[in-house]
């Protein structure tokens, strides 16, 4: 396929979710998305087959994250993205951004390697650490460091939710990709609290949990 039958592809299926991309971003987007179709054929990335970008992967890998993105705080300078694996939701979000630093932190290398890799390519403004995050919580500098935490393919729960916390800063918000949701997420706790859920892409029933974090009494 040629760049010109991708941007096409990629216009109609951002039409469709009521988005228009302006041409510096479409180039960025199918930058990455051929790289990752290229390493995908060698490592498992995205789970689906990318030869052919199907509507479905192009929802998913790219107009999601983009529509996300429209929600993002206003201001806000850190994201810190967990499980990034492919690079989806984290780096197409990141690309639609203007300013925004993004940490994304995989835990396998091989997938790591690919991050550090597309965000070179892409000429981002990104690190990429090879960890678990919870081995992350030891690391003072990264503790109410971020406005904005992402996070998708990951069982969400208020344990979980807990120890992410400590990576947002007061009135920052966590972000949670969903393939369907309701109107909140059970088990949110101080100092979390749910704020919205948030349609994406209709075809994929896809939502964005919105939680924001409170600022501790007497500051």
């Amino acid at each position: 396929m040629n760049s010109r039958e991708f941007q096409d592809r990629l216009t109609r299926r951002a039409r469709r979710a009521g988005l228009t991309v302006h041409a510096q971003l479409s180039a960025k987007l199918e930058a990455y998305f051929r790289l990752l179709a290229a390493w995908n054929k060698k490592i498992n990335l995205a789970g689906m087959d990318l030869t052919d970008p199907s509507p479905e992967s192009l929802d998913r890998l790219l107009i999601e994250p983009l529509v996300a993105a429209r929600h993002a705080p206003t201001g806000a300078a850190r994201m810190m993205d967990v499980g990034s694996g492919g690079g989806s939701p984290a780096i197409p979000f990141a690309l639609a951004v203007p300013g925004l630093r993004l940490l994304m932190v995989e835990s396998k290398t091989r997938k790591s390697v690919f991050l550090k890799e597309a965000s070179r390519a892409l000429e981002m403004d990104a690190e990429v650490l090879t960890s678990r995050f919870e081995t992350l919580l030891t690391r003072p500098d990264l503790h109410e460091a971020h406005d904005l935490l992402t996070i998708r393919a990951v069982r969400v729960d208020p344990r979980l939710l807990m120890s992410l916390q400590a990576f947002v800063s007061p009135r920052g918000h966590i972000f949670l990709f969903r393939s369907s949701g309701g109107e909140g997420l059970d088990g949110v706790a101080t100092p979390l609290k749910w704020v919205a859920t948030i349609p994406l892409v209709e075809p994929l029933r896809s939502r964005l949990v919105v939680l924001s974090k409170d600022v501790p009494r007497g500051t």
